[in-house]
């Protein structure tokens, strides 16, 4: 349940893939991911996790014109707060009229009266948190915005701005093979706060050949990346992965992942990796 009213199955859709190389303009195959993103709402994922950055605006583009007009139940989630000068260029923008132009502009992309789960993208070190929310909390104000999300944030950043805004989800780096943010998890957990994890499907030497993934794997006939997911799934109820991809073919083996139950004993050699 995100913020309490938005209920939505723990395995999402990213759609940052869904873009060129380097996440800057067009992708090579534009129709492949209509499908995708059509073939995801047809497995019952329900939850889209955007921004206005990738492409930029290519990802808003092709959700809306993939799916709108919308299914019932479907929450779309997008971000604002990083501009785009290039290729795999990102710098952090949070002054407040800037991110109301963020949200207007993402509104009439997706052609949305409302965005369920709005996310600062980026804490810009040149703009105060205080302006930067406070510009979020009043679009929410005006029923623009349903929820307020935050990522790349640590405990205490977290725990600040939920002085200013209520917070329902957080969006930070964190996989099998990089736990960094542990701490930001367990706070999640405590407040019942919906953790993101981006880049979720990072195995790294884990998933070598005689690694010790492969023995898990071969006994679901599984690969290493679905293992990464259930491992995510099985760590936290608050735990909302959003695997993302340009390929039909990789989605469906990426939301087969929800099928794989790992047993105690798997789950507990996976976590002690």
């Amino acid at each position: 349940m995100i913020g309490g009213d938005l209920a939505v199955h723990r395995l999402g859709f990213g759609a940052m893939q869904i873009t060129g190389k380097g996440i800057w303009g067009e992708p090579a195959d534009r129709d492949e991911c209509i499908r995708v993103l059509r073939r995801a709402v047809d497995l019952g994922v329900d939850l889209i996790d955007t921004a206005d950055s990738y492409g930029p605006y290519v990802s808003e583009d092709l959700i809306r014109e993939a799916l709108h007009p919308y299914p019932d139940g479907l929450v779309i989630a997008t971000k604002g707060g990083l501009t785009r000068p290039g290729p795999g260029i990102w710098h952090a923008v949070g002054r407040p009229l800037y991110l109301r132009q963020c949200v207007e502009m993402s509104l009439r992309r997706l052609k949305l009266e409302r965005i369920d789960l709005y996310q600062l993208h980026r804490v810009d070190a040149q703009t105060p948190m205080e302006d930067s929310l406070g510009e979020l909390s009043r679009l929410q104000q005006e029923g623009k915005i349903r929820h307020i999300g935050v990522s790349e944030v640590d405990v205490d950043t977290i725990a600040a701005m939920r002085q200013i805004v209520d917070v329902v989800s957080v969006q930070n780096l964190y996989n099998l093979t990089d736990r960094t943010h542990e701490p930001v998890l367990d706070y999640c957990e405590r407040e019942g706060i919906g953790f993101i994890p981006w880049f979720p499907l990072a195995t790294g030497e884990l998933a070598a050949d005689g690694g010790p993934l492969a023995g898990v794997a071969g006994r679901h006939s599984a690969t290493a990346s679905q293992l990464a997911l259930a491992w995510l799934l099985r760590r936290s109820a608050v735990m909302l992965p959003i695997p993302g991809t340009s390929s039909v073919a990789h989605l469906e083996e990426n939301c087969a992942a929800a099928e794989v139950e790992l047993t105690d004993e798997e789950y507990a050699t996976l976590s002690a990796l």
